[in-house]
């Protein structure tokens, strides 16, 4: 007689699994990063590299230290996603020890310290660039000029001396190589009292967003598609995220549209739909439940929107997505579904 294998009710296999939900995450990447690396060129894939190596690294270091075998989860592809999503948010010719820095503070403090995969509170890569955004602002600032734009671009072996050496050749210079992104110029020119129509004069803005930008969101919003269909997302916090963002932003455009953006340009600049897609639909730091999941969308627009409008920083996902993260366990204790045939808490 054949013996069969028998599992705990209900005798069904998981539908998926940690490695094929990253494994998604990273497939659908790919569009995006390819545009990224069009427009702001070869060191968008030399920052991915580099970010996952160091991931990699740290995690095999702190599943030693924790007693832990290094397989499953060296190859559950966590730690891949956390360094790509992070090297995504980085000008392209950032010096490697930003990389190594953020990798530190994602991996070792945001997942490991809080018990590792499935226990940590907030998301690993915003962790490790909102470290990297506060302690270096001034190498995050520094983008590169879009490919429409450049006047100048860096060669492969001058681009690496750049990231791995510390500096620019002696013959080029971060003013005639970088550019404000599209969010820095509309901080910085309003401040100065232009209004939005002289500043969406500057070149570095395309229909909506930024040029180059617009694209990027895009191919973005295409890799989310796929998640969708792939059931690894789940609707609510996308359309919530970008939803709220247009809501709170038309009214503002119809009554000033020479201080308030268009609402389109907040979802194609910045980390908006990367963010929408990839960021704040992480399951494990993400709420649990559908209206959770609606309510969490809409604050991390609602965060983003305020930052970007009186805070200091022109971008303010990472912020907000954190901001979020801590008020999950609230949001899944207030949104438990009714279960059926049972009345609502407060009525029992």
């Amino acid at each position: 007689m054949t013996g069969f294998a028998v599992a705990p009710a209900p005798h069904l296999p998981a539908r998926s699994t940690v490695r094929r939900v990253m494994g998604d995450v990273l497939v659908a990447l790919v569009p995006g990063v390819i545009a990224q690396a069009w427009y702001f060129g070869f060191g968008v894939l030399v920052q991915i590299a580099l970010a996952i190596l160091f991931a990699l690294f740290l995690e095999s270091i702190m599943l030693r230290l924790r007693g832990q075998d290094q397989m499953p989860w060296m190859g559950d592809l966590s730690a891949p996603v956390t360094g790509a999503l992070f090297a995504l948010c980085i000008p392209a010719w950032s010096p490697w020890w930003i990389a190594c820095i953020a990798m530190f503070a994602a991996i070792v403090f945001a997942k490991h310290l809080y018990g590792g995969l499935g226990r940590n509170i907030f998301n690993p890569a915003m962790v490790g660039y909102a470290v990297v955004l506060i302690a270096f602002p001034l190498a995050l600032a520094r983008w590169p000029s879009p490919e429409p734009l450049a006047a100048h671009t860096l060669g492969v072996g001058d681009l690496l001396q750049t990231i791995f050496g510390g500096h620019l050749p002696a013959s080029q210079g971060f003013d005639t190589l970088s550019q404000a992104t599209p969010l820095d110029t509309v901080k910085i020119e309003a401040a100065r009292g232009y209004t939005l129509a002289e500043i969406r004069g500057d070149p570095v803005f395309g229909d909506f967003g930024g040029k180059g930008w617009e694209w990027i969101a895009d191919w973005y919003a295409l890799g989310g598609f796929y998640l969708l269909w792939r059931r690894v997302i789940h609707w609510q916090v996308p359309v919530a995220l970008l939803g709220t963002t247009i809501l709170l932003t038309v009214p503002a455009w119809i009554a000033d549209p020479d201080v308030n953006p268009l609402p389109l340009q907040h979802v194609f600049s910045g980390g908006l739909m990367l963010a929408a897609f990839f960021i704040a639909t992480d399951p494990v730091t993400g709420a649990a439940t559908p209206r959770g999941r609606l309510i969490f969308g809409a604050g991390v627009a609602a965060l983003t929107l305020a930052i970007r409008r009186w805070g200091t920083y022109p971008d303010g996902v990472a912020f907000a997505v954190l901001l979020m993260n801590a008020c999950v366990p609230l949001l899944d204790r207030i949104t438990i579904p009714r279960a059926y045939g049972h009345g609502r808490a407060h009525d029992e």
